[in-house]
């Protein structure tokens, strides 16, 4: 059996680049297409002027997965990270970073779901979300219910909502 390691590296200033030399598989290279902002109470995803076409039709939706950066993580010492209390809570069973939505992890990958408020120029506004302004916006995918639902879905007792 052949094992194939994904190394992600983030081009951007604070990236890590120590964390892919350590790596000896295939690397791969993520540009940003825009920023998280927010002020005046609004929530704004700014692309950069280019991917603007890439926008049309996403204000036909009501949702959108949001990929972005845990830019705030990317040191070696967090990404080595694999085991946690889940929600910061040391009362949620100690679990592996895979079975959590925790912002340590080896690929600082982060996916929410939001509601889109508006589409313009190259400017999405969403109802909120949970990155922090600044935070680099990797891609954005329509929520489309069939493929983006599923049935019978099944979560520990920590992971409900609350």
């Amino acid at each position: 059996m052949r094992i194939a390691l994904l190394v992600l590296t983030l081009v951007s200033a604070g990236s890590t680049a120590a964390m892919a030399a350590e790596s000896s598989g295939p690397h791969y290279t993520v540009y940003p297409i825009g920023h998280v902002r927010k002020a005046e109470g609004r929530t704004l995803i700014v692309l950069d002027k280019k991917y603007e076409p890439g926008l049309r039709g996403l204000g036909d939706f009501s949702h959108v997965h949001v990929i972005w950066w845990f830019h705030k993580n990317d040191v070696p010492q967090k990404r080595s990270i694999l085991q946690v209390h889940p929600r910061g809570n040391p009362d949620n069973p100690l679990s592996g970073v895979f079975a959590t939505r925790s912002p340590v992890r080896p690929n600082l990958i982060a996916l929410s779901l939001c509601k889109i408020v508006s589409v313009k120029d190259n400017v999405l506004e969403v109802e909120k979300i949970d990155a922090d302004a600044d935070t680099p916006v990797l891609d954005l995918k329509p929520f489309t219910p069939g493929p983006d639902s599923a049935s019978g879905v099944r979560v520990p007792e920590w992971a409900k909502p609350r």
